[in-house]
């Protein structure tokens, strides 16, 4: 019998008190009876409605049916037999605005917890699992993948399944893209990720880390001179935007990319770490979107009364609702309808306090979103000795300066068609390199339709 609570079950987690102190994952994950009466809750809709809010089409009444049978290894088979990483997906994904949007139970209640259920199976799997998965016959073909966060290892991974040769060419030390260097250890453990990529390891993939190319090696030179037979690109988009306002140099302000990869990277919460970072007393982050709550949630652990900025109103800040109510528990500030306009400093060119005006909200601007204008003789100040520059990125142009007959639009994303090739030949690109700073789950999606596209060029040429 479905389970015909409104409610989800809650997720068990830290207690906000605690957390706001240390950088261990926040949400501890369901327990086995919690995930089995969460399975109960889905009414195994023949249209399978939720499906079509999943960029990777996850089987998703499949995986719950093993779940509400107590068959979790086989839940966890039924996911990653479209997913390369559910143990992240089921932590990172935005679920109320993908696969939940559409459940059923969500018209009248609480839809089923679907992320929670993939997080449940997939921790489970890395806890029980013993066997790695068996590695696919490969086929002599070899494929290259530029950088290693999730479109690229979900490119990756699909193409080691159909039997490719496939290597991933990262240029930090250090395997994962975003999911390392971008969210942080209390939302996304890094041990995760490791794990999620072992296992691609495991289906044959190879990882070269310190590999910047269109420094050390052109993409001209992996296909001529390395015999590598199509490329995608999976670069992302971190180059930070700033506001370039006064003040922007000054000593104390850091974009979101460097703050959070040295916290998330170089393990600077860590006293003895050998990558510091300036821990501040009062510190204000510019922005609204999950960037910024992870910048924010960081500066709070490090000790610092923290200040979030953003020009328009609650309603309209992008970032998830979960994740804007963490912050709001673990003490962070909010001033909406703020929009910095300076940032000043002393006499040591350090930063001491950001000037701010305040908003009201007109006509929708190009986004749709009601356009903030200043209130007039508004300005006040902030007091900060660090600021953070969260206002979302854009691709390196270094793939393009670098790769003759790349086309790219005014934004420097990669032009892509449908799926996902590019203006050269036997070179594809998908994921935040192409759109923009987007979500975990639509890079994966992209790199899945892109190896799909690979494989069929590739089978295409050789007949």
């Amino acid at each position: 019998m479905p389970n015909m609570s409104l409610k989800k079950n809650a997720m068990p987690s830290q207690n906000a008190a605690e957390r706001s102190k240390n950088f261990r994952e926040v949400a501890l994950g369901y327990t086995e009876e919690l995930a089995v009466s969460e399975a109960e809750r889905c009414l195994h809709c023949k249209n399978m409605p939720c499906v079509k809010g999943c960029p990777v089409m996850v089987d998703i009444p499949g995986f719950i049916a093993k779940i509400k049978e107590r068959d979790f290894e086989g839940a966890y088979n039924v996911i990653s037999a479209t997913s390369s990483l559910p143990a992240v997906c089921g932590r990172v994904c935005p679920q109320e605005t993908q696969c939940e949007k559409y459940c059923v139970r969500g018209i009248k209640g609480e839809p089923v917890g679907i992320g929670r259920l993939e997080r449940f199976a997939a921790d489970y799997h890395n806890e029980h699992g013993a066997a790695a998965p068996e590695r696919p016959v490969q086929n002599g073909i070899n494929v290259a993948v530029i950088g290693s966060g999730p479109a690229g290892l979900t490119c990756a991974g699909d193409l080691a399944r159909l039997g490719y040769d496939v290597t991933v060419f990262e240029a930090l030390h250090l395997a994962g893209g975003v999911l390392s260097y971008g969210i942080p250890e209390f939302r996304l453990p890094k041990a995760i990720v490791n794990k999620e990529i072992e296992t691609l390891k495991d289906l044959g993939v190879k990882i070269e880390t310190d590999m910047v190319i269109g420094k050390v090696l052109s993409i001209e030179e992996l296909v001529k001179e390395y015999g590598f037979k199509a490329v995608f690109i999976g670069t992302g988009a971190g180059l930070p935007k700033f506001m370039n306002i006064p003040g922007e140099t000054l000593n104390g302000v850091f974009s979101a990319n460097e703050f959070l990869t040295r916290i998330n990277l170089m393990k600077a919460y860590k006293e003895d770490a050998d990558t510091p970072i300036q821990r501040g007393k009062n510190v204000v982050v510019v922005g609204g979107g999950n960037v910024a709550m992870d910048a924010a949630r960081c500066a709070r652990r490090l000790g610092a009364q923290v200040t979030v900025v953003y020009r328009r109103t609650l309603k309209e800040l992008p970032a998830r609702a979960e994740e804007v109510e963490h912050a709001m528990e673990e003490g962070i500030e909010f001033k909406f309808l703020t929009n910095p306009v300076k940032i000043n400093g002393d006499n040591n060119r350090r930063v001491s306090s950001i000037t701010c005006l305040k908003m009201r909200l007109s006509e929708p601007d190009a986004s749709g979103r009601a356009r903030p204008v200043p209130v007039e003789g508004s300005e006040f100040d902030i007091t900060a000795d660090v600021v953070i520059m969260a206002l979302g990125t854009s691709p390196n142009p270094l793939i393009k300066d670098t790769t003759e007959g790349l086309e790219v639009n005014g934004h420097g994303g990669i032009i892509t068609d449908e799926n996902g090739k590019t203006s050269v030949t036997a070179v594809y690109a998908g994921g935040d390199a192409v759109t923009g700073a987007a979500t975990v789950i639509l890079a994966m999606g992209a790199g899945k339709t892109a190896a799909a596209a690979i494989d069929r060029y590739i089978k295409g040429q050789a007949n």
